[in-house]
């Protein structure tokens, strides 16, 4: 069960403290000849440091390649929508937005939503995947102008997800999968009944029909992600729906299939491969392992906000 600890908070910076390199009213390196008192109180900011050094790499960042940038590393759902208002809603439009992006998955439904509330906010979208952005993550990715991928990298098959318990996810395609199998074996062997009865506990009939319709329009989903992208021509809409329904859709024969950098981009998608030794990949990479550090946990952050709630395990 997840807690929302004390690293939910979070602040506008003003132009001017970003020159002195502060954020929040937070310096982020204390000259004790200079000190500025912080306006948290001490115990506070050194409760926070953390948050204030990723702070930093963010700034750092934005500075060196001109853009906003703000991270999201969680399962994409209905609350998913607040926590990234949040981080754009005074983004400048005229500015480019860069989203790095970590996630298992998802509604991709939300994962649109949240494509069309990015691209209503910036000149272009571009998508960093430092790891993964599986399923719903690679819909949201769809509509961005650019998806910036690394050695690391693995974007996945455009297969629906449901949330089972607390924090599992399982495809479609799994649920489908499973339900039938026990119906062919249970009617083959009826004494098998209490074990399948058991193993599939979590799932309803409802949601088996869910699933089913979810699957029938996937082709509708990859559309709509793809044309989240205000920039892109009906024709060339057209052309990506064709090309990736069969990479993305029919030909994964698992929801984990891999989908790295190269395969993306035989698709003609927008990625681009970036030298690991880059100082754009250093910086994406230190960057990730700060917040890889503290999974599990739901990770929604820029340089003027921060929501971090942390799971038990």
């Amino acid at each position: 069960m997840g807690r929302e600890d004390s690293e939910s908070q979070g602040g506008a910076r003003s132009d001017e403290e970003a020159a002195n390199g502060k954020t929040s009213g937070v310096p982020i390196q204390a000259n004790p000849q200079q000190l500025d008192l912080p306006v948290q109180s001490p115990l506070y900011h050194a409760e926070q440091s953390d948050r204030y050094q990723r702070q930093a790499l963010i700034l750092d960042y934005e500075r060196q390649f001109d853009c906003r940038l703000v991270a999201v590393v969680d399962q994409i759902f209905g609350w998913s929508v607040t926590f990234f208002e949040e981080l754009i809603y005074d983004a400048n439009p005229n500015q480019d937005l860069h989203l790095l992006l970590d996630t298992p998955g998802g509604d991709g439904e939300i994962a649109v939503r949240l494509a069309r509330a990015a691209q209503t906010r910036c000149r272009e979208l571009t998508v960093v995947v430092p790891d993964k952005a599986k399923s719903a993550g690679t819909v949201l990715a769809l509509g961005a102008h650019r998806i910036i991928m690394g050695p690391t990298s693995d974007l996945g098959p455009v297969d629906p997800q449901f949330q089972i318990g607390d924090n599992t996810l399982a495809s479609a395609k799994d649920i489908i999968a499973a339900v039938d199998d026990a119906v062919v074996k249970v009617q083959t062997s009826p004494e098998t009944y209490p074990l399948f009865a058991s193993l599939l506990s979590d799932l309803t009939g409802l949601m088996y029909q869910q699933a089913k319709r979810a699957l029938e329009h996937t082709d509708d989903l990859l559309r709509a992600a793809i044309t989240s992208n205000p920039d892109r021509s009906p024709e060339v809409i057209e052309e990506m729906c064709n090309r990736l329904h069969g990479p993305l859709i029919q030909d994964p024969q698992i929801h984990g299939a891999v989908f790295g950098g190269t395969e993306a981009l035989s698709t003609g998608l927008p990625i681009e491969l970036i030298d690991p030794s880059s100082d754009q990949w250093q910086l994406i990479w230190r960057l990730w392992t700060k917040y890889f550090s503290i999974l599990p946990a739901r990770i929604y952050e820029g340089s003027r906000a921060s929501k971090i709630i942390r799971f038990a395990g």
